[in-house]
Order: structure tokens, then C-alpha cells, then sequence
């Protein structure tokens, strides 16, 4: 399980400063700063959660169903939010619609959320 949470955090890494030095160069041409400032917003979403799940990987705090639990609600709100962010700022780009995709947006925030809450709530119910 910690060999797949930290190959993800990797992956989230990498990804992160690959498309945010595209965003940094190649779209900074094409895209208005709303746009921009959209897309960097899911890379850096990205970023906070690769780390988070370095620690998640890292941790012996928690049980390994605990980490489960807490790795696929970051998973799955991760790339929710930040892959329904980085094709609604590149919409103009790839000539697709893909306004069907706002509402999955805050569904990855409220996952994400529902991660650090989770872990703060097996953390504080940890007997010593």
C-alpha cells in the first residue's frame, strides 16, 4: 500500500511541475490571465497533494485501512478537481466544451476535504 500511495505522490509531483511549466511558458501565450491563474490553481492543487500523500506513504500514525481510506478520497478529489480545472482554462485551446465538467470541480474539493478530515479525525482517535 505505502509503495503505491508514494508512486502516486510522485506521479502527482511530476505532473505538477510538467504542466506547470507549461502553463509558465506555452499557455502564458495563449490563454487570458483568468484562464491562467485557473490553470495553476489545479497545479498547485496538485502539488499540495502530492506532498500530502508523501506523509500519508510515510506516516506509521496510521492503520493501513486508515491510509486506504484517506489515500483514495485524495486520489479521487485530486484529479476531480485539478483535471476538471485544467480542461475548463484549455477549453478555448482544444475547441471542446467541456463547461459539463463545473460541477466536478467542487465534488474534488469536497473530497479532498473529506481527506484532512478523515486523517485528522484517525489521528485525534489514535490511542496513545
Amino acid at each position: 500500500m505505502d509503495k503505491k500511495i508514494l508512486l502516486t505522490a510522485l506521479s502527482f509531483g511530476v505532473v505538477s511541475i510538467i504542466l506547470g511549466a507549461f502553463g509558465a511558458h506555452a499557455l502564458k501565450k495563449v490563454l487570458n490571465i483568468d484562464q491562467l491563474n485557473s490553470f495553476e490553481v489545479g497545479v498547485r492543487y496538485m502539488m499540495y497533494h502530492a506532498l500530502f500523500l508523501l506523509f500519508l506513504g510515510t506516516t506509521t500514525i496510521l492503520l493501513p485501512e486508515q491510509k486506504n481510506v484517506v489515500y483514495n478520497l485524495t486520489l479521487s478529489g485530486t484529479l476531480c478537481f485539478s483535471v476538471s480545472i485544467y480542461l475548463l482554462a484549455t477549453q478555448t485551446l482544444s475547441g471542446v466544451n467541456f463547461k459539463f465538467l463545473g460541477p466536478i470541480t467542487p465534488i474534488g474539493g469536497l473530497l479532498i476535504i473529506s481527506a484532512w478530515g478523515m486523517a485528522i479525525y484517525y489521528i485525534f482517535t489514535k490511542k496513545a
